[in-house]
């Protein structure tokens, strides 16, 4: 029988205060971290190693445009949140608004970059508009969600 089941599933068993579906910080963190990581897999799949950097691959999982290193990004974007909601709420809340933020810029910047040079992560319009609503629930949960967090807390680390 498990500590927290010898408690009656509440109270200072090992797992009490560990439950991913606990914290929104950490059940976001893991969803959408195993989500990216999927999605670079995929995405790799799709595009093999060639052209990494290319503007304009029309390589595409589901209509979401990528390349390479697209593919790089979602592989690190996806094992960041991920082990950041495995570790701890705090890791997780961190991980969550640094995420938003990036992608946040990311959204708005790849707005004015699509048919550019510039455009190094062969962003398109679905891609943008998956950004901004990323940006939008990581932001959203990041920030308001988890309050009573401290980088410090032994409960929540």
């Amino acid at each position: 029988m498990s500590s927290s089941s010898a408690h009656g599933g509440h109270g200072h068993g090992d797992h009490a205060h560990g439950r991913l579906q606990d914290s929104p910080n950490r059940l976001l963190g893991a969803v959408l971290g195993v989500v990216y990581l999927l999605v670079g897999l995929i995405g790799f799949a799709v595009t093999g190693f060639d052209g990494f950097v290319d503007t304009d691959t029309n390589d595409k999982v589901i209509f979401f445009e990528v390349n390479g290193l697209a593919n790089v990004v979602h592989l690190a974007v996806g094992a960041l949140l991920l082990f950041s909601a495995l570790k701890s709420v705090a890791a997780a809340k961190g991980s969550n608004v640094l995420v938003g933020a990036v992608y946040l810029a990311l959204g708005i910047i790849g707005l004015f970059i699509l048919d550019s040079d510039l455009n190094i992560l062969s962003l398109n319009g679905p891609d943008n508009v998956l950004h901004l609503a990323s940006a939008a629930v990581l932001l959203g949960v990041g920030l308001s969600m988890d309050k009573n967090v401290r980088r410090d807390s032994p409960i929540n680390g």
